[in-house]
């Protein structure tokens, strides 16, 4: 199941209807302008809207919303932290009115402090956040971070703690999940350069995390190396992680593992690549989308066409 990250710009009912006409299953969107602190409520006619598409497109539980940046919950600055609830709480109700089952978050940064105060620090946000939002079906995705600076959720260690330090404020395991980025991993320091690679970081994330509470994957090409901690996308296959857009190549590469992972079937798979278009015209997520699904059922090895 493939999607891609599409602006609101012309609206959210809009987004979804171009996902369909790009020829993916479902789509991420910002709910929101995500760089303002402050939003006026959203319009009921938007939201019917945007259900009704849903509708419409047959893709009620796989849609995904990605909350703003400037949320920081394990910021130990309290007039931070709690802005960050009160736009996170904001976040949840949103997806809670537009039937979003699925809400991804970078787990924050402790800068001042340090790691385990960070992690408490969510733990005691998502309590809040869980009191405000009872009874509430949306999932908040823990995302995986390349771990820059004091940013947390670099290593699968790291995120597992975290869920389990939320459950233990929350009591709430079907609130709480994770989203897996390709690119986010491998930068990281996870090499997921080659399927058998890809395939012993994805056993690792099973081990620590636990597949079963996988929700949502971006698959985004890597332009640092594995270990670099640089979050810059490429398109699949044009960075560190895909090596080459042959069908060979892609083939042997982290993202054979990913897509092809028996585990993963109905995951949401959603493209974070940049928004630009070939000479001829083309939207690249067409061309990403194109070599994704040209590695559907791929066996190590398989030979192919040469380009996209």
């Amino acid at each position: 199941m493939f999607g891609s990250h599409l602006s609101i710009s012309d609206g959210l009912a809009h987004a979804a209807r171009e996902a369909d006409s790009l020829g993916f299953e479902t789509v991420q969107i910002f709910t929101k302008n995500q760089r303002q602190w402050k939003v006026k409520p959203l319009e009921e006619t938007v939201a019917d809207e945007w259900t009704a598409a849903i509708d419409e497109l047959g893709w009620n539980g796989r849609t995904v919303s990605h909350a703003s940046y400037l949320i920081n919950l394990a910021s130990p600055d309290d007039e931070l932290w709690n802005k960050s609830i009160d736009l996170m709480t904001e976040e949840i109700e949103r997806c809670e009115r537009l039937r979003i089952p699925f809400l991804v978050h970078h787990p924050g940064a402790y800068t001042t402090a340090d790691a385990e105060s960070g992690l408490g620090r969510i733990a005691e946000a998502y309590k809040e956040l869980f009191r405000r939002t009872r009874g509430y079906e949306n999932v908040a995705c823990l995302e995986d971070t390349v771990g820059s600076g004091s940013n947390l959720g670099r290593t699968f260690d790291e995120l597992a703690r975290l869920r389990a330090l939320i459950l233990e404020a929350t009591g709430l395991p079907d609130r709480v999940g994770f989203c897996f980025d390709t690119c986010h991993a491998h930068a990281g320091g996870y090499d997921m350069a080659s399927r058998g690679g890809a395939e012993a970081v994805l056993a690792e994330f099973d081990r620590l995390c636990g597949l079963e509470h996988l929700r949502v994957i971006h698959l985004n090409d890597s332009i640092g190396e594995a270990g670099s901690r640089k979050d810059r996308h490429a398109h699949i296959g044009e960075g560190t992680i895909g090596t080459g857009t042959t069908a060979a190549a892609l083939a042997q590469s982290g993202f054979a593992a990913v897509v092809n992972h028996p585990a993963l079937k109905t995951v949401p798979k959603i493209l974070e690549t940049p928004k630009e278009s070939t000479s001829a015209d083309t939207p690249m997520d067409v061309i990403n989308l194109r070599r994704l699904r040209r590695l559907m059922g791929a066996a190590a090895g398989r030979r192919g066409p040469e380009r996209a």
